[in-house]
């Protein structure tokens, strides 16, 4: 059998054993745990890098340890808005979707976009439209609501202050993943319910081809969680590809090079994951922690949450 990676993210920042119970801490692996290998049997059964990618995502939104899906932060207005993107590397074809509310899984309407839109990006009451019409499943608003996230947003509502995703601590909870399959395509994918308070429809990296999202078979998948504004103007996901495109850095020593030169030298705090087109995975992160999981081959289900 050919080589067949997967790796999947929840998050990135400050994230310190001090601050989690053995019982946080354990579900946060499980979660982790359950979406990389659930994701690895696709690949390992002849499943695409697509699907992959897309069903552990789809995994991680539906549990509220994540701020994606139903575990997804509130905005200034008490509402939640939700973006996600999903990206083919042997085509080069990508759906994204910003600013959306009610949908049960950003990821899959980001695919549905690719695969049956003329489109890459849509966003808001258009793209809820969008998905009405392919049948997409909505929630209402009380599956996304989850008391921790509640008085977060409580602590900030009446202030101008947003919150880097959904802590004072600075965690950065977007979800990701990122794979390789039997036939040598790689995929990635992310969603994100953005920053607590967040207003005027702010948009992060996430859902933007080359910032949070990226793959490419002759390079890597790429999907990000950190600071967005930052990781937005360094266009971290394709710069990640270019330098192993055109200077013929590994996979390890593009993201190095991205994650803990550039970002840091102005001030970018977060991570990424990624896999080649060879099957390497890396899990580079800047901050404290990130929660992440990975799986090559046969080899034992990796997982991580602190530095």
């Amino acid at each position: 059998m050919k080589d067949i990676s997967i790796a999947v993210h929840g998050g990135a920042g400050t994230i310190l054993p001090s601050s989690m119970t053995p019982e946080l801490e354990e579900a946060y692996q499980f979660a982790l745990k359950t979406a990389v290998e659930e994701g690895h049997q696709i690949l390992h059964q002849g499943g695409s890098a697509l699907d992959a990618v897309e069903h552990a995502v789809r995994l991680l939104e539906d549990t509220p340890l994540f701020n994606a899906g139903k575990g997804s932060v509130f905005t200034k207005d008490g509402r939640h808005e939700m973006d996600a993107a999903i990206m083919c590397g042997n085509t080069l074809k990508a759906g994204a979707v910003a600013g959306v509310r009610s949908i049960r899984n950003p990821v899959r309407l980001a695919r549905t976009i690719m695969e049956h839109s003329d489109h890459v990006f849509i966003s808001g009451c258009g793209a809820e439209d969008f998905a009405r019409n392919h049948g997409l499943t909505f929630e209402p608003e009380n599956y996304f609501f989850d008391k921790h996230r509640y008085q977060q947003w409580q602590e900030v509502r009446d202030s101008h202050v947003f919150m880097l995703d959904h802590s004072h601590d600075e965690k950065f909870g977007t979800v990701g993943a990122v794979a390789l399959d039997q036939k040598g395509h790689v995929a990635a994918a992310t969603s994100t319910g953005g920053m607590t308070n967040k207003r005027f429809n702010r948009i992060g990296d996430s859902p933007v081809i080359g910032a949070g999202t990226y793959a490419n078979n002759n390079t890597c998948a790429i999907s990000c969680t950190g600071h967005g504004e930052y990781f937005l103007r360094a266009v971290v996901a394709y710069d990640v590809s270019c330098l192993m495109e055109y200077k013929g850095y590994s996979l390890s020593q593009a993201c190095e090079e991205v994650v803990l030169n550039k970002l840091v030298k102005f001030g970018g705090e977060g991570g990424l994951i990624g896999v080649s087109k060879t099957g390497d995975i890396a899990l580079t992160f800047n901050s404290e922690g990130m929660y992440r999981a990975s799986k090559k081959n046969k080899e034992q289900t990796y997982v991580g949450i602190y530095k």
